[in-house]
């Protein structure tokens, strides 16, 4: 059954009520489609597409049409949510019967059930941009909700960029907690080196190294097999 539809109030609570802690940046992309497509009268099917550097890719949508479009778009190397993105600015096309600035893919869009589309700049962050894309069935169906679009856009553009300082801040915890580890096992097998070989944490060290390039290992890795081997030995 079809949901049912939410005013821009609700629309704003509902996007609010996102946990980053307890969804991935591709799982809030997912759910701002959702909204956007219960919230934007007329709405047939929503996308967000990303750009970051050379690249061009769809990150969350609701249905098929969607995905479609924007990935002829990506195909032809033009259309409303590539220059929506990459201007930072509104793009509507009232009727993809009469649309001449993308004949080639207003005529594909036709031939898959769209008449008009919506796309809405979503300002995230320097390296990457993006837009919040709104397909319909019926010619004009967004003429009158173009600001409503962009009061959502710009909710949901707050919302993925936390979502993105949160991965980011996750991401680096991880990096961190990955170092710490490395750097103790590391100091595990030196010290295992220097009770061997009676040297100096410094010659042990250019032990593990010289075994890590010898093997074409990386050093924690030589470092915890060394580990694991003396745990091995002391057990046995």
């Amino acid at each position: 059954m079809p949901q049912a539809p939410l005013d821009l109030t609700q629309a704003l609570i509902e996007l609010g009520t996102i946990r980053y802690g307890e969804a991935s940046l591709n799982a809030v992309l997912v759910r701002i489609t959702e909204i956007a497509k219960q919230t934007v009268p007329g709405s047939e099917d929503v996308s967000v597409t990303l750009i970051q550097g050379s690249r061009s890719y769809t990150a969350a949508y609701t249905g098929d049409l969607a995905l479609r479009l924007d990935e002829l778009q990506y195909e032809q190397g033009r259309g409303p949510c590539l220059d929506a993105a990459s201007s930072g600015t509104v793009i509507m096309v009232e009727d993809m019967a009469t649309e001449r600035r993308w004949p080639a893919w207003a005529a594909s869009a036709r031939a898959t059930g769209a008449a008009s589309s919506l796309s809405v700049a979503l300002p995230i962050q320097e390296a990457v941009v993006g837009a919040l894309n709104i397909y319909g069935r019926a010619p004009r169906a967004f003429t009158e909700v173009v600001q409503l679009a962009q009061t959502f856009a710009g909710h949901a553009a707050v919302a993925v960029a936390n979502a993105q300082r949160y991965d980011s801040a996750a991401a680096l915890a991880e990096q961190m907690r990955n170092a710490m580890r490395s750097r103790a096992v590391i100091e595990q097998a030196k010290g295992i080196i220097m009770g061997r070989r009676r040297c100096s944490a410094d010659e042990a060290f250019a032990v593990l190294a010289k075994i890590s390039q010898d093997s074409n290992q990386k050093l924690r890795d030589v470092a915890e097999a060394l580990v694991d081997q003396t745990t091995r030995r002391r057990r046995s």
